[in-house]
């Protein structure tokens, strides 16, 4: 009997994109905080298609590689409330992600070095107060990493200079694990395919943390062939791979795949959505 195939359920929505002024101004820095995140750069909401992937037969053909991201499916060992215990999460999960994504790629090393729980409302950054507490998804098109700000954190977690010259003369990367920690209904992860986006679209962007340290990431100016994806109701055990950074540049290697969440015009009065990443350095 003929296994009956899901249901797409593509998304018109918006893709809040860098709104650049055009006088060679540099994007507004992101200032992170102990408690705080203030993020008032100047964004341009853009109505666009985010087209569901669900069905093996269509999300089988995305991969890391080619297009940035890749769904995979992949049980975790730690249970849900689990996820809410950040000393758990860094000492089992970090080694668990790290197990899976030396399979996944084929290197020789992997190094979890951050993450981010994220489990409050769609306009966090609106909270006056403590918003760090709340932190809930990202509605803003971005890459974590720049091609300097990879480096930067490369120097950041490995501070033997001598150690780092060695790692970048072989192929290194930066790449994502993102899970829902439950069914993803609100704010779904969207991602957009790296054949689609022009190293000119990504404009190199400060964060500063607190104590004045500074990271680059990419905001993204919008461009008509941008091809915007994502899964929905996504589950705890469909994980998806997020390319940020590959020092790999030979032709059709997809280097970085932008991401943000979106809106689901059905899900408005769902709950928050809860999801965990988790960044991790990849060596071949």
């Amino acid at each position: 009997m003929e296994t009956e195939k899901p249901a797409r359920h593509d998304l018109i929505t918006t893709i809040n994109y860098y709104k650049d002024l055009g006088d060679g101004s540099a994007p507004t820095p992101v200032y992170v905080g102990k408690d705080q995140v203030t993020n008032k750069r100047l964004m341009l909401p853009v109505t666009t298609t985010v087209t569901d992937v669900t069905g093996d037969d269509v999300e089988k053909s995305f991969t890391l590689d080619q297009n940035g991201f890749q769904y995979l499916k992949h049980v975790s060992e730690l249970a849900r409330e689990e996820f809410a215990d950040e000393e758990k999460i860094q000492r089992e999960y970090f080694a668990e992600c790290e197990g899976f994504l030396k399979e996944v790629t084929g290197a020789s090393r992997v190094f979890a070095f951050d993450h981010r729980v994220r489990r409050g409302p769609s306009d966090w950054h609106e909270i006056p107060v403590d918003n760090v507490r709340h932190r809930g998804p990202l509605h803003r098109a971005h890459v974590d990493q720049s091609y300097a700000g990879a480096e930067m954190v490369l120097r950041e977690k490995i501070p033997n200079a001598d150690e780092v010259g060695r790692l970048m003369q072989r192929r290194w990367g930066i790449v994502n694990i993102w899970r829902p920690i439950k069914p993803i209904h609100k704010d779904p992860l969207a991602l957009c395919d790296a054949r689609t986006v022009l190293d000119a679209d990504l404009v190199p962007a400060s964060i500063i943390l607190k104590g004045g340290q500074r990271r680059e990431s990419w905001t993204v100016k919008a461009n008509l062939e941008h091809r915007w994806y994502f899964k929905y109701q996504q589950q705890p055990d469909e994980v998806v791979l997020i390319k940020c950074f590959d020092s790999d540049s030979s032709p059709g290697m997809a280097r970085r795949a932008p991401h943000c969440a979106v809106e689901d015009p059905d899900a408005r009065e769902k709950d928050w959505r809860e999801s965990v990443e988790v960044r991790c350095l990849v060596f071949w």
